[in-house]
Parts: C-alpha cells; structure tokens; sequence
C-alpha cells in the first residue's frame, strides 16, 4: 500500500493543481501585462512632461535680444529649483559665457537627450540645446532622477508582486489538491481493500455531490451488485457440498460395508472398489469446498498468536518426510532462525503443508523447504525441480477446480491452492509462483514482524 504522506509528485499530477496553475498564469500574466504597461505609459508621460518644460523654457528664451540673454539665463539660474532645472550660454567659438551645467561632451542641437549626472549636480539629466540667431547655443537641463526613481519603483513592484503571485498560485494549488488527493488516497485504500477480497467494504463518501461522491457512489452500486452475485454463487456451491457430502459418505459407507461383509465375484468386487475411491475423491473435494468457505465466512482471527517460523516449518518437514522417501523425493529444509511473526500456527501449517504435498506429488527427484528474509520481510519458498506451473496459468490454479495442465494423471481435487489462497488471505500474505528452472517456487511473503 503506498505510504499517506502527500508527496509533491502526487500533488502536481492532480488536476485541481493544473487548473489552478493555469487560471493562475493567466491571471499573473494579465497582473504583469498590466504593470508593464503602466511602467512604460508612465515613464514616456513623465518624460515628455519634461521635455515640453525644456522647449518651453528655450522659446522664451530664443524670444530675448542677444544683449539682454545672458541675464535672461543668470534669472533663470537664479530663479531655478535647486537641483532640478541647469541652463547654461554658450558663445560662438563654443566658450561657455553663464551657466551652472557643464556637460561632459558637446551638446547635440535640437532633440531632447538624457546624459549621466554632470559634474556638480544631480543627474541624470534630460539635456536639450537650442542654437540663437547670433550663433550662441542655450543649454536646458532638467533633473530626471525622479524617472528614473520611478522606474525603478515599479520594476520592484513587478518583480514582487510577479514572484508573490506566483507563490500565492502555487500555494492556492497546492491548496485546492489536497482535500481532492486525500479522498483519492481513500477511494484507493478502500479499492485495495475490496481487490483483497473485502467485498463488504464501500467507497468512502464526503457528502459533496461532486464528481468524486458521484463516482463512489456508482462503484458502490456496482459493488452490491457484485457482492450480491457472488455471495448466491458460494451460497449455492457450499450448499451443494454441504447437502450432497452425507447421503456420499452414506453411500460409500454402505458399499464399504456390502464389500467386506457381503461374498462378492471378482469383477463386482473391483467395481465396488472403484465406486469407493470415486465417493472419497468426491467427499474430499466437497470437505474442501467446505473449509474454503469456513475460511472465507468465519475469519478465525482468535487463532492468531505469535509463532516461531523455524519450528512450525521444522514440524511441517517432519511430518512430510516419509511422503518424501516413499515417493523416492529428497527433502532439503533451510531454515533460519528469524523474529517471530502473527499467524494462526494451525492454518498456516496447513498452508505450507499442501504446498509441500504438491511439490512432493509433482517433483521428479528433490523438493528444498526454505526459509529466509527477502527485502528484510520472512519468505516461505518451496521449490522443486518437476514440470512447474505455465507463467499463464498461475493466477488461475488459484481458482476453485482449476488444474494446471501438467497435472493430469496425479491425484488431487483443484482444490488444494484455492484452500492455500484463502489461508494467505485471511493473514495477509501473499502467494507467488516463480520458475525454477527446472522446476516451480512457491513462494509465501509474510506481511512483517510483529512491533
């Protein structure tokens, strides 16, 4: 089962997360497009506020006679906000006659320029040069710094709010995916419940009539529909085992009893024996229809208790050591001496046992019982070297009656893996089958140990 913790790789995928980080793009993208249009209208409308201040000044000031121009600029120096508007008055040979600017390089005629801070005052600047009839040049600048400030500013409230919106995004996404993510983590756990077998379990529902309360509630039906079909089917199969297995073993009873009191000839007697052997076949299998369904409708949990798997094994291999040598089977065990774990001790002998007996049926010289820690969790393996089971077929010899294809002419019911699938079951473990090449393994992964 997959750990509860919210991963970022589970929050991402969901699609709360998506949608919200699209509707939230297009939202930060409309806040940028906004601001940078606000930047630049109000940067060129600060800017040529102050340019038309410069071409007003320099009308007035080309308006004045060149005799009076250089006290027309000296009042305007004067007159000038400190640290905001520079005039300066050029001569003809390009000496400079008045003025508080001194520009680094020649002025450019005509169009308003921005140029770096000149020495002695604030900058930078927004420079305009106009040139007299007489030939002089007239100097204008006015301190812009103030702009520049202002772009400044909202460059940083771009960037801020940019980042701090996508922030809140990914915040209100991440947000809006857990409550959804949660509840399929439920849905999901429930489903896992219900694949293992607990037909009795149902979707979990918020009571939101959203799509997900409408999707449980649909599985849900579908599940009683099920349940309902399949709890018929076994009721109908157990019935059946349970009515025919008396009057069977009254029948066999009395041609048991016909044989060995009655003078039979040869053939009559031969008959009998095969009817009886046919009867125990039958009775067998009806006994294990009926324990599959003890198992699957009591749960036995009273019987669980801690055990030591190195002795329940042990005992296993004892018991099916003589079975081994008749058949001429050499019976390997490997065991180590692992923690003890929570099991019922009778059921899951009976598990490894029908396992052992299968593998000791089919084998052609030796079976190994093992015992061993695979991803730090204890493994029962039964391995053996005879024809195996098709890779195809393995999910289905679990199956009630179900025989795999290379058991034909060995005894046996269908019904011993379905008795060992419905063992595991109930403790949780799991059975897989592997090859051995040659040969099968059969193999147990027990849940964990005991905390």
């Amino acid at each position: 089962m997959p750990s509860d913790r919210l991963r970022w790789r589970d929050v991402h995928a969901t699609t709360p997360f998506r949608l919200t980080l699209l509707l939230g793009s297009a939202f930060l993208a409309a806040l940028w497009a906004t601001l940078a249009t606000s930047y630049v209208f109000t940067a060129h409308e600060l800017t040529a506020r102050s340019d038309q201040i410069l071409f007003t000044r320099a009308k007035s000031l080309l308006a004045s006679s060149p005799s009076t121009l250089p006290d027309r600029v000296r009042a305007e120096i004067a007159n000038a906000t400190p640290g905001l508007n520079y005039f300066a008055l050029f001569g003809q040979d390009g000496e400079q006659v008045v003025g508080d600017i001194d520009l680094p390089a020649p002025p450019r005629i005509g169009a308003p320029y921005a140029v770096p801070a000149a020495a002695g005052v604030h900058g930078p600047l927004r420079v305009l040069a106009v040139r007299t009839a007489a030939g002089e040049t007239i100097v204008m600048g006015r301190d812009i710094s103030p702009i520049q400030d202002l772009r400044v500013r909202l460059l940083q409230i771009l960037l801020v709010s940019g980042l701090g919106g996508t922030a809140l995004v990914v915040a209100a996404a991440m947000l809006l995916s857990l409550g959804p993510l949660r509840r399929v983590r439920d849905l999901e756990r429930t489903s896992r419940i219900i694949a293992a077998g607990g037909l009795h379990h149902r979707m979990p529902i918020a009571g939101r009539r959203d799509e997900l309360d409408q999707f449980a509630a649909t599985v849900n039906l579908m599940l009683d529909e099920v349940a309902h079909v399949v709890a018929q089917v076994k009721s109908a199969t157990d019935a059946i085992a349970h009515d025919l297995r008396t009057p069977l073993t009254r029948v066999r009873a009395t041609l048991h009893r016909m044989r060995q009191e009655t003078p039979l000839p040869a053939a009559a007697r031969s008959v009998t024996e095969r009817a009886i052997e046919d009867l125990d076949a039958v009775v067998d299998r009806f006994a294990a229809l009926l324990r599959i369904a003890e198992l699957e409708a009591s749960g036995r949990r009273a019987g669980m208790a801690s055990i030591d798997l190195q002795t329940l094994l042990g005992e296993v291999a004892e018991l099916y050591d003589p079975l081994a040598e008749e058949r001429g089977v050499a019976l390997t065990v490997d065991l180590r001496d692992l923690p003890r774990i929570t099991a019922d001790p009778e059921l899951l002998f009976e598990a490894v046992g029908n396992l052992l007996d299968n593998a000791i049926k089919f084998t052609r010289s030796q079976v190994t019982l093992r015992l061993r820690e695979r991803e730090d969790l204890p493994v029962i393996e039964v391995i053996d070297d005879g024809p195996g089971i098709p890779a195809e077929e393995r999910e289905a010899v679990l199956r009630r009656f179900h025989r795999a294809s290379g058991a034909a002419g060995i005894e046996g019911t269908g019904l011993g893996l379905a008795v060992v699938s419905a063992i595991l079951h109930l403790h949780g473990f799991t059975l897989t089958f592997e090859d051995a090449t040659p040969g099968l393994i059969a193999r147990i992964a027990l849940r964990a140990y005991p905390t």
